[in-house]
């Protein structure tokens, strides 16, 4: 009896298991890995993008947030993970910078990832604790020249944006001071409000509500004209370091192999996220400046920035490790 009954419900089983293969992408939730922990900029964007992703896509958008290694350790991961379009990476300029930086990548992320979207971007800004004597650039450049190696900054990560960045405005300015890295910018700040830290370059979605709050001072922006979100916090040209400009960006990967389909979704639905007025507020209240890129277009980004920072690091010979 037991074998007429397999017998009798083995076709349905397969067909049953066709039929759910068979359903449109996508039909279960989609998981954005963030590299850093939370609260960071990375994965406020997240958050907001994945939102209206949810709306869209019909299915839970899920953050997951996966620190370490300098973002490499969730970068990994998704690299790794199956080739599905349910796993996504949500990156930042490690992406570009990384594979120059670290010697013995497990990964290429221009191999192994297949872009999806660019989310935008955020112009970096010059932040000390409200106790911190230097009351603009020039007085904590003139501090930092009085006693070389006096002053330290914190970065999210050997590597990060942050660090790069730091040094090049160390380079730029003249002056020396120590590098303490972090597994994310928000401990990071968290450390740089208690006076731990001298001062940090980061991102203003990080830095807008301890600023806001009168626990930072922001003593200049790295972009070329003044940030609405910013106001009285001149640029660094303004402040004395003309040509000096940095900034973070973001955008979506899906491991390679991801079905071509499956990734053309995700593209139209990300672009079409980023021109929700809510998504786009959300976003501009928090210094971010929306700059979405299709697969195409963001694929041709990661190349460029790519080849442009492995000569900045080869050049300046930095290594993460």
């Amino acid at each position: 009896m037991r074998s007429f009954f397999r017998a009798l419900c083995a076709p349905l089983l397969c067909c049953l298991a066709f039929a759910a293969q068979a359903q449109p992408f996508p039909n279960k939730p989609v998981h954005i890995v963030v590299p850093f922990p939370p609260g960071g900029a990375v994965d406020t964007v997240s958050r907001i993008v994945g939102a209206r992703l949810s709306e869209l896509l019909g299915v839970q958008v899920l953050t997951e947030n996966k620190p370490g290694a300098s973002a490499n350790l969730g970068a990994e991961y998704v690299a790794k993970s199956a080739p599905d379009g349910y796993t996504l990476l949500l990156g930042a300029n490690g992406l570009a910078t990384n594979p120059t930086l670290f010697s013995h990548l497990s990964f290429d992320p221009l191999k192994d990832f297949a872009p999806v979207a660019r989310v935008g971007y955020a112009p970096l800004v010059l932040v000390v604790p409200t106790a911190f004597p230097a009351k603009s650039l020039q007085d904590l450049i003139a501090q930092a020249r009085a006693k070389p190696g006096a002053l330290n900054y914190g970065s999210s990560g050997n590597g990060g944006s942050g660090h790069l960045a730091t040094e090049l405005l160390k380079t730029m300015a003249r002056f020396d001071a120590l590098h303490v890295p972090y597994k994310g910018g928000a401990p990071a700040l968290t450390d740089l409000v208690g006076g731990r830290l001298s001062f940090m370059l980061i991102n203003p979605l990080e830095a807008l509500p301890h600023m806001n709050s009168g626990r930072v001072r922001a003593l200049a922006v790295s972009s070329e004209k003044p940030v609405a979100m910013l106001p009285g916090v001149p640029t660094f040209g303004e402040a004395g370091l003309p040509g000096y400009e940095a900034s973070v960006w973001w955008g979506l990967v899906a491991p390679a192999r991801t079905p071509r389909e499956a990734v053309a979704i995700l593209t139209a639905q990300t672009l079409k996220a980023l021109e929700d007025e809510t998504v786009r507020d959300k976003l501009g209240k928090l210094g971010a400046v929306v700059a979405p890129q299709d697969a195409v277009q963001f694929g041709r980004f990661l190349k460029s920035e790519t080849e442009t920072w492995a000569g900045v690091i080869k050049a300046t010979g930095i290594k993460a490790d």
